[in-house]
């Protein structure tokens, strides 16, 4: 009787395994297709709801992990808010008039500015920004210029993922790692400055090669657009809510806090100079994307809690030496592009955390570059492809494999290089 219990056990966990991998299979699926246009939440709030019904995840282990994510989704609408609220103050439209000035006839001169652009936009104001704001300013400006968009476009695309390294509130996964790396913003920021540099030359290196025919030099037209009312207010504010980063990490609070003060002294401006709305505040917030992080954390709790932890600490390397650092990173690129980048690095985190801060950082090199080589690696891949197919631009999925099959492998090489440096050089 006794034997029989834990064959009944073994049994359970894995109908419950089974019901969390089908579960994460149809979130994903539908996070990509998204029928109709309807949000991500329509899939993953149910889901995680019959989950938490089957038994597959305890109400407890839900409310803990939503708990854990509830800072992270509080900071990612606070960076949403922020990042509309400098569109609507024109900081990409002057962004785009100073790359149309400084590259008339040069197209690599026009990529190398939207590298420089792109990498600080991602690094600031996170990926969605230069995603779903920069990217058609892109496109505008080298038709404008009667420049080959391709090239441009796909820097967009792959800045989005590889330059959002640098700072914790680069990205969504950046978070999440910042929460278990046990670093300060000022520590993170130090030791991913080499890697986010590294990425983004190796980047821009490869892409000028794949692209070399279509960046030759055009005729330059005879007048060039007015200069850019370059908005010093939002620079000013945006500058000081990075400084408000670094502050909240030294004093033990949430970074939301200063990316909420910062979008209140934009929208304090904004809204008196009527250039933002009620509406496109909520619209920016994005309730339900932020209820389908929440949601897709329980599912892929219920994954982790039921099955594959014994087996992905087998296949994971130990310690930070470089090979180990290799084979981190390499990993959590084969699963981001596998699973999607989020769930795979929900589910690394806590395989890793006590193996120390390198462990930690390259798997997040590799949940942040590895999504390049896929449509699948990212939601901001699949965001990336709405926006570009909505300015008329074709980019289909072989294309994209095919550019990142060149990139990927050795930005990614380059910058668990740089991990490894900055480990060595801070120690």
């Amino acid at each position: 009787m006794a034997a029989q219990r834990p064959l009944d056990r073994d049994r359970e966990r894995a109908l419950a395994l089974t019901l969390a991998l089908i579960a994460l299979i149809v979130v994903l699926t539908f996070a990509m297709v998204r029928p109709n246009g309807w949000p991500e939440a329509v899939a993953a709030v149910p889901a995680a709801v019959l989950l938490i019904a089957l038994g597959a995840i305890s109400v407890h282990d839900a409310v803990d992990e939503a708990g854990r994510l509830l800072p992270v989704v509080g900071f990612l609408a606070a960076v949403l808010v922020l990042a509309h609220l400098c569109d609507d103050e024109g900081l990409f439209h002057a962004a785009g008039t100073l790359m149309a000035r400084a590259s008339r006839g040069h197209p690599r001169k026009l990529l190398l500015r939207v590298f420089v652009i792109g990498a600080t936009t991602t690094a600031v104001l996170s990926l969605d920004a230069t995603v779903v704001l920069l990217t058609p300013v892109v496109l505008a400006t080298a038709r404008t210029l009667a420049i080959a968009p391709r090239p441009h476009a796909y820097a967009s695309a792959h800045l989005a993922n590889s330059a959002s390294l640098l700072f914790p509130v680069s990205n969504l996964t950046n978070l999440l790692a910042f929460t278990v790396a046990g670093l300060s913003f000022v520590e993170f920021s130090a030791y991913m400055a080499i890697p986010w540099l590294a990425a983004v030359a190796v980047e821009f290196a490869l892409l000028s090669w794949l692209f070399s025919a279509e960046l030759r030099p055009r005729p330059v037209p005879e007048t060039a657009p007015p200069p850019p009312e370059v908005p010093v207010f939002v620079l000013v504010v945006l500058g000081l809510t990075l400084v408000g980063f670094a502050v909240t990490s030294l004093l033990d609070l949430a970074p939301a806090w200063a990316a909420l003060a910062g979008a209140v002294v934009l929208g304090i401006r904004s809204f008196a100079q009527r250039r933002s709305t009620v509406r496109g505040i909520v619209r920016a917030v994005n309730v339900p994307f932020l209820a389908f992080v929440l949601c897709l954390g329980v599912v892929v709790d219920a994954v982790v809690l039921n099955g594959p932890e014994a087996v992905m600490r087998d296949v994971l390397p130990d310690g930070d030496s470089l090979p180990a650092l290799l084979g981190y990173a390499a990993i959590a690129a084969v699963l981001a592009n596998l699973v999607n980048n989020l769930p795979a690095v929900l589910m690394l985190l806590p395989l890793v955390a006590a193996a120390g801060p390198g462990a930690v950082l390259a798997v997040l090199i590799g949940v942040n570059v590895g999504p390049n080589l896929t449509y699948v690696g990212s939601l901001s891949n699949l965001l990336w492809r709405h926006v570009v197919h909505r300015q008329g631009l074709a980019a289909k999925a072989g294309e994209f494999s095919r550019v990142g099959v060149v990139t990927t492998p050795l930005t990614l090489v380059a910058a668990v290089l740089g991990l490894w440096a900055g480990l060595e050089l801070f120690g």
